[in-house]
């Protein structure tokens, strides 16, 4: 008996180009520990033979997206099932692709992509494996029809057995509707579907909740779609996935306790438990820590709970991984970038999807004020990286912003924004920087990952508390918190915030940096040990397993 982990969006390498960001880069952390964890589970996604998008940036600030070009026969095999959903009255054929994801022990486990590019299908139903979060609504409905109910007869059609169907956010929630009608005869059909479910909420922002007009819900799911629940599926006229996930699903959790909290006053009536997530602890460590950790922690990899003991690690030998995950950090900058970033500068990293609510461009709230603090130290170096969606003008924007202040500061402070951020530059980035940047607008940070991949390779943090911060924040031993506390409930204020954000760098990072050694390594050491040991996915894979798998 399987668990099926259905998810928009897979991140499992970047010669796989299947994932955005922090939703597909997660869902494919959490199958790397379950791998190495030997649990039955079962991966579900979309190809996308063309990507996301290759982002380029001109002189200005102007984002360009290209489609990516990759080959699937080179990761994983086309395997002869097909099966048929209804899309418009129209029969759409779907087949998948295996790509056995292996753990770090060698254990396998399988991930299937579903594809439409097939000679049965007409020309727009071939491209609905093509693009991840491409084009209008009634391609993107297309595509969670696809996921959700073809992924399910993917499933049978393989004769997986499965005992509960995770949903990775709502665009899989088609789901429910496939097992309501596969449990036709059951005295309570609902209760049978929602035996089976469970459903995992990431954001607690509007447009992350994918809804759909009726007609258009209607004319595109046809028979899928029965009568006899027509009243419970649209609310206020459309058919929102994240209530098709909520209603037909026994466990549900949102991604952080304070998401939790979240998540119950926005959806009252549903008991939303949490569940914290986490990052798989080897995939994200940089080489120097690595072989640090396996001189000093034999097995962590096994279990990143052992973390914990990085206390009694030599602060010297700390600092001297560090260093070397900084070095190739920055010789891949300056090569790549023709710049001349050196390693004893302090050095800032921030890197996330370009959304509005993240504010990336909040560190340049004031340059004059920010050239003042480089100045007034050893210096300061900054680099950035990140993607807005393509139909995302204010994210554009943001990037824009960036772009353009860091020209205003680059003869003073040395700057940086990464083209095309990806995995593999993620994994520079957060090992290489020396404190890691977070800047969201209260409370819609859900939980947030990329600070958990920094811990792990002993960056701190430096954040507003919101989503996981709010759980792994010890101000002055695990990092540094911007702004007002968690217990305070008011949305942050921008201008607020980066009067806080200058003062902290000012009066006690940059001082502490260059002037307290002792004292910075400690924090590092505690970022792995606490934050580390804690933080991720194997620990957050048994808590599913234990809450929401096997309970």
């Amino acid at each position: 008996m399987h668990v099926a982990y259905f998810s928009m969006e897979i991140g499992l390498e970047n010669d796989i180009p299947t994932y955005s960001g922090g939703l597909g880069v997660l869902a494919g952390d959490t199958l790397r520990s379950c791998a190495d964890l030997k649990l039955p589970i079962i991966g579900i996604t979309l190809l996308y033979k063309k990507g996301y998008f290759k982002q380029t940036i001109d002189g200005d600030g102007n984002q360009h997206e290209q489609d990516m070009a990759w080959n699937p026969e080179d990761k994983m095999t086309r395997l002869p099932n097909k099966v048929v959903v209804k899309i418009e009255g129209r029969d759409v054929y779907i087949n998948c692709w295996l790509h056995e994801l292996k753990g770090v022990g060698g254990n396998a486990i399988p991930v299937l992509f579903l594809d439409t590019d097939l000679p049965e299908n007409n020309d727009y139903d071939k491209t609905l494996t093509q693009k991840l979060y491409g084009n209008d609504h009634r391609y993107r409905l297309a595509q969670e029809i696809v996921l959700g109910i073809g992924g399910v007869r993917i499933l049978e059609s393989l004769g997986c057995e499965i005992r509960k169907y995770h949903m990775n956010e709502g665009h899989s929630a088609l789901l429910a509707l496939e097992l309501y009608r596969k449990e036709q005869g059951q005295p309570d059909i609902i209760e049978a579907v929602r035996d089976k479910c469970v459903f995992t909420t990431h954001t607690p922002v509007p447009a992350g909740h994918d809804q759909f007009e009726r007609e258009l819900s209607k004319s595109m799911l046809g028979e899928n779609l029965p009568k006899e629940l027509e009243a419970e599926l649209f609310f206020r006229g459309k058919l929102n996935m994240t209530y098709l996930g909520l209603r037909f699903s026994k466990f549900i959790n949102g991604v952080a306790k304070k998401h939790g909290e979240v998540s119950r006053s926005m959806f009252p009536g549903y008991h939303i438990e949490s569940i914290t997530n986490g990052v798989h602890s080897y995939y994200w460590t940089s080489d120097s820590f690595r072989k640090l950790f396996s001189k000093y922690l034999p097995g962590w990899e096994y279990d990143p709970f052992s973390l914990r003991y990085m206390l009694s690690i030599p602060s010297q030998e700390i600092w001297d991984a560090h260093m070397k995950a900084k070095s190739k950090l920055l010789s891949y900058v300056n090569k790549k970038y023709g710049l001349s970033m050196d390693q004893e500068t302090f050095t800032i990293g921030f890197a996330r999807r370009a959304a509005t609510y993240k504010r990336g461009d909040m560190l340049f709230a004031n340059i004059e004020r920010l050239m003042r603090i480089a100045q007034g130290s050893k210096g300061i170096q900054i680099i950035y990286g990140g993607k807005a969606h393509p139909n995302d003008y204010e994210g554009k924007q943001i990037i824009k912003r960036i772009i353009e202040n860091m020209n205003k500061i680059k003869l003073k402070i040395k700057v940086c924004y990464i083209e095309n951020y990806d995995m593999e530059t993620a994994k520079l980035l957060v090992a290489g920087v020396d404190i890691w940047l977070n800047t969201p607008q209260r409370p819609r940070e859900a939980s947030g990952t990329s600070g958990m991949k920094a811990a792990h390779n002993g960056v701190p943090h430096l954040s507003i508390l919101d989503g996981w911060w709010v759980e792994g924040h010890i101000e002055l031993l695990t990092g540094f918190s911007i702004g007002a506390s968690s217990e305070e409930q008011k949305e942050t204020d921008t201008r607020e915030d980066a009067e806080d954000l200058y003062n902290k760098l000012e009066y006690v990072i940059l001082p502490m940096f260059y002037s307290e050694r002792d004292k910075w390594i400690k924090i590092m050491q505690h970022s792995i040990a606490i934050n580390g040991s804690f933080f991720n996915t194997h620990r957050m894979v048994q808590q599913y397993v234990l809450n929401a798998y096997f309970s």
